[in-house]
C-alpha cells in the first residue's frame, strides 16, 4: 500500500512514516499542499493521511476540492482538533476517519487497515486463500494450521496480490505499492519478494507470466470466511 502522509510536523511525520514502513508500508511525506497536489498529480495512493492545519493552507478545503475533482483515494484526518464539530467537518468533507492527535502508532495502523479492508470490498479481515488463514487486521498467518512470519515487505506485496485476486500486476506496478519516490530499488526486489512468499506460503501462491507480471494463482483464489 502506498500512502500519501501530509504532515508539517517533522517529530510526529518522521515517527508515523518510520512506523509504517516498518509494517511494509510506502509512505511519501510531503509537509505543505502544495507539495501534495503535486505529489498526486504524478503517483497514485492508496490511502492519504492529512493534518488539518499546514503552512499554506488548511486541510478541509483541500480535502472538499479533492473530493469535487472525483478523487475517491481513502482520507484519514490527522489533528488536534478535538471538538465534535471539527470531526463532523472532516468527515462532511469527505474524510473516512479522524484520529485526534496524540494517538498511539499502532492505533494508527489499525486504522489504516480498517479502512483499505473498506476500499477493497472486504471487511472482514480474516480470509482464505488456499491451505492459508489469513487475518489481516493482526497480520497473522496460519499455513495448514502452522505460523508463518512475513516481513513488512513480504505482506505489503502479499496484501497487493490479496487486493487484486486474478489480475495481472506489472513489476513497475508492484514497485509502486511498495515503494516511496526516494526508495532505492534494486532491480530484483520483486523477484527476490515473490520468492520468498511462495518459498514460505507454497509455490502455486503467486503465477509468473513471462514479460508481463504476475497474479494470484487461479486454483488459491481468496474466499472471506
Amino acid at each position: 500500500m502506498r500512502i500519501l502522509l501530509i504532515e508539517d510536523d517533522l517529530v510526529l511525520g518522521s515517527a508515523i512514516q518510520d512506523q509504517l514502513a516498518s509494517e511494509g508500508y510506502s509512505v511519501d511525506r510531503v509537509e505543505r499542499l502544495g507539495a501534495a497536489e503535486s505529489a498526486l498529480s504524478v503517483a497514485s495512493y492508496d490511502l492519504i493521511l492529512l493534518d488539518l492545519m499546514l503552512p499554506d493552507g488548511r486541510g478541509i478545503p483541500f480535502l472538499r476540492t479533492l473530493r469535487k475533482q472525483g478523487q475517491n483515494t481513502p482520507v484519514i484526518i490527522l489533528t488536534a482538533m478535538d471538538q465534535i464539530s471539527d470531526r463532523i467537518e472532516g468527515l462532511n468533507a469527505g474524510a473516512d476517519d479522524y484520529l485526534v492527535k496524540p494517538f498511539d502508532l499502532s492505533e494508527l495502523t489499525a486504522r489504516i487497515g480498517s479502512v483499505a479492508r473498506r476500499y477493497s470490498g472486504n471487511p472482514n479481515p480474516l480470509i482464505t486463500v488456499g491451505e492459508l488463514q489469513i487475518d489481516l487486521a493482526a497480520r497473522k498467518i496460519l499455513r495448514n494450521q502452522q505460523p508463518v512470519a512475513l516481513t513488512g515487505r513480504e505482506w505489503a506485496l502479499l496484501e497487493a496480490f490479496l487486493g487484486s485476486p486474478g489480475q495481472l500486476l506489472s513489476k513497475a506496478k508492484l514497485e509502486d505499492k511498495l515503494y516511496s519516490f526516494d526508495a532505492e530499488i534494486e532491480s530484483n526486489t520483486i523477484e527476490v519478494l515473490v520468492s520468498r512468499l511462495r518459498k514460505k506460503l507454497g509455490a502455486g501462491l503467486i503465477l509468473t507470466e513471462r514479460g508481463l507480471g504476475y497474479r494470484l494463482g487461479p486454483a488459491q483464489d481468496a474466499a472471506s470466511e
